[in-house]
């Protein structure tokens, strides 16, 4: 266990996330246990990144096996190997591809949940674009060329690529707003950036260009980006994508195939090595996946090119090495580790401090299981909120005693038990009674 002190501001928004069921955004190396060969399978996807390749993977797992958790470890990995992250989650108003402004709305999500190193929280894409304008000036002052020349020098694989002109011109916009003290062009820079001009009228007025970021162009800005955050020192993007079941809840037929053919657009261009410095992570249940009525398998061009190893299903063992990486359920172990890690962090890390002893643990454990059954170990998201929720009240009240608290518990959960089963059989007999009355 780590001695050194955790920060408050740390404690705190590791425990409020936790209590709420959602994956905190900092102090994720408190609380992490288990995934070793799935995290060191994507830390080789991350290398490959910064030489310049691509990946792309499907992390698949039920509700509540931790498939977000994972992927936020992985942006935070991400940010220290020197990539920039944007993630979003998929929902009825946000897919991959769209005609009525779903596919915008999720660029503008990524956008807005843009991060880096410096600035791990989000809303980074302001700090990226004055990363490379301070790059451009520092080289136009060891160099003889002045900073118009570097930057348009710098720009010039931008304009290679489908819609890299008026990308590029938007950069311009925002060095020539830099420059003059015009915060209102650099405004219309970085909203033409997020995706926040609604027409293309009101961006040529803006800023001169005659496009604007919609429905039809997402992939294509997202490639754009890619290579831009290489250009302004950065190794790479990382895209996350969570909630990709939503795509299989869609009701019509030909949005969920759209949308699976963007999706395949995007596995070839990184299984082929079309794109560099450049990532995607989807997070989706198995039936995204395997339904072969609704899900990824409905499309035989990536059932194809998704199936998985049979020789490593035959041997009993798992290939890290594909597209796909299934989230095996924590074990009861990574359970109890994961308890242990959470106390230590209401302790801010000072052992001595500690709420409950190790007796606890094992105690909450049998009673989570007695509780929940086996569950309670696949799916931990309650079990944690449980757990978080019993300490907080000790911090509260020193003067409780765990052992009589989680005894009352279990009083009070047999009483509804039993009066739940009593009201069952009060209800069958009520029907019986209607029954011999008719």
């Amino acid at each position: 266990m780590a001695s050194n002190r955790i920060k408050a501001k740390e404690k705190d928004a590791i425990l409020q996330s936790l209590r709420a069921g959602v994956v905190p955004s900092i102090g994720l190396q408190h609380i992490q246990v288990g995934r070793n060969e799935e995290i060191k399978a994507l830390i080789k996807d991350i290398d490959r990144i910064n030489s310049g390749g691509s990946a792309i993977r499907f992390i698949i797992g039920e509700y509540g096996a931790g498939k977000t958790f994972f992927l936020h470890l992985i942006r935070t990995i991400s940010h220290q190997k020197n990539l920039v992250t944007i993630h979003a989650d998929l929902a009825p108003d946000r897919r991959v591809h769209a005609s009525a402004g779903q596919a915008r709305n999720l660029y503008a999500e990524l956008m807005k949940n843009m991060a880096t190193r410096t600035k791990p929280e989000g809303s980074a894409l302001s700090n990226l674009v004055e990363k490379f304008i301070s790059k451009a000036m520092n080289d136009a002052r060891t160099s003889d060329k002045s900073v118009d020349s570097i930057i348009h020098d710098k720009l010039e694989k931008v304009k290679e690529m489908v819609g890299g002109y008026d990308f590029a011109e938007v950069i311009n916009s925002y060095w020539e707003g830099h420059n003059t003290g015009n915060e209102e062009l650099k405004s219309d820079a970085i909203r033409w950036l997020r995706a926040e001009f609604s027409t293309k009228t009101d961006a040529r007025n803006a800023l001169g260009v005659r496009t604007i970021i919609d429905d039809t162009n997402v992939y294509d800005q997202l490639k754009l980006l890619a290579l831009f955050v290489q250009i302004a020192g950065y190794d790479g993007l990382m895209i996350g994508l969570d909630e990709m079941v939503n795509l299989y809840k869609l009701n019509s037929g030909v949005a969920r195939r759209n949308n699976y053919e963007q999706i395949l657009r995007i596995l070839n261009d990184c299984l082929q090595g079309n794109v560099s410095g450049f990532g995607f992570i989807l997070n989706g249940t198995p039936d995204f996946m395997m339904d072969t009525r609704k899900g990824l398998y409905s499309y035989d061009a990536l059932q194809t090119r998704l199936a998985e190893n049979r020789f490593a299903a035959i041997a009993g063992v798992r290939d890290l090495s594909g597209p796909i990486i299934r989230l095996n359920n924590l074990q009861p172990e990574d359970i109890y580790i994961l308890l242990k890690n959470i106390r230590h962090v209401f302790a801010e890390g000072i052992q001595s401090d500690y709420l409950i002893p190790d007796e606890a643990l094992e105690a909450f454990l049998k009673h989570c299981q007695k509780q929940v059954g086996e569950a309670y170990f696949q799916t931990p998201r309650n079990t944690i909120r449980a757990f978080v929720d019993l300490l907080s009240i000790l911090e509260q009240n020193p003067n409780l005693d765990w052992k009589q608290l989680l005894g009352a518990v279990e009083i009070e959960q047999d009483k509804g038990q039993k009066l739940s089963d009593l009201e069952e059989v009060i209800d069958d007999e009520d029907d019986e009674l209607s029954d011999f009355s008719l």
